[in-house]
């Protein structure tokens, strides 16, 4: 039986270290992407209190670490947006679709009590899938 090589991504970001998980992980085609949270390299938050803004740093870093695997935003199948604030749907909708509105992965938006800093609004997971 042939094993498929495993690739790792980690940022450096704290959370990683402290948790011990990577941002990302790919194993043959498929790739997860791990709760990408508004931040920085340095970990400030970016976009205040800004849900939009907040949002489109955590793609950016989903971006990332898409790149990181060798793959990109049409690689990704699926979404999982967690937030502290459902009833803001709509800016965090609107940054979503800007970047996945032609690809229409599935998605989830989910009202939660809070995130591991209460600055943070929101924090996205992605999942993908690309044969090379």
């Amino acid at each position: 039986m042939r094993r498929v090589p495993r690739q790792v991504v980690t940022t450096g970001r704290k959370w990683e270290a402290i948790v011990g998980y990577a941002r990302a992980v790919r194993v043959g085609p498929t790739i997860e992407i791990c709760g990408c949270a508004p931040t920085a390299t340095d970990g400030s938050t970016v976009g205040g209190a800004d849900v939009y803004q907040q949002t489109r740093q955590c793609l950016r870093v989903i971006g990332e670490a898409l790149a990181g695997v060798g793959a990109g935003f049409d690689d990704v199948t699926r979404t999982r947006i967690f937030t502290t604030v459902p009833r803001r749907w709509r800016e965090i909708g609107k940054a979503h679709g800007e970047v996945f509105g032609a690809i229409k992965p599935v998605t989830s938006l989910v009202g939660v009590r809070g995130l591991i800093d209460p600055k943070w609004l929101v924090e996205i997971e992605a999942s993908a899938y690309r044969l090379d």
